[in-house]
C-alpha cells in the first residue's frame, strides 16, 4: 500500500489546466446563521453547482485526462453505480471518446 502524498502547487496547476475546459466555475458562500451559531467564519465550496451534482467530477476528469491514448483505449471502468458511474460517462462524452 502507497502512502498518501500531498501534491504540489506545481501538480495542482497542471490538474486545473486539464479540467478547466470540462468544468463549472463553482462559488464559495458564507451563512450568517451559522457562522453565528459556531463563532466562526465558515466558507463552504458549492460543488454541488458542478455539472453531475458533487466535487467527484473533479477527480474523475483529472484522472481520466491523465490516462495516456493506450490506456484510454482499454476503456476505463467504475465499480460505482452511483456519481462516479455518472461522471464517467460525462467525461466520455464530453472528451468525445465515444463514438458511434
Amino acid at each position: 500500500m502507497q502512502a498518501i502524498r500531498t501534491p504540489v502547487l506545481e501538480e495542482i496547476q497542471e490538474a486545473y489546466k486539464r479540467i478547466k475546459p470540462f468544468i463549472h466555475r463553482t462559488p464559495v458562500l458564507t451563512s450568517n446563521q451559522l457562522n453565528a451559531i459556531f463563532g466562526s467564519q465558515l466558507f463552504f465550496k458549492c460543488e454541488n453547482f458542478q455539472k453531475v451534482g458533487a466535487f467527484k467530477f473533479r477527480g474523475a476528469t483529472n484522472a481520466i485526462m491523465k490516462l495516456t491514448d493506450e490506456e484510454r483505449s482499454r476503456g476505463v471502468f467504475t465499480h460505482s453505480s452511483g456519481l462516479l458511474f455518472v461522471v464517467t460517462i460525462n467525461d466520455a462524452f464530453s472528451c468525445k471518446w465515444l463514438t458511434n
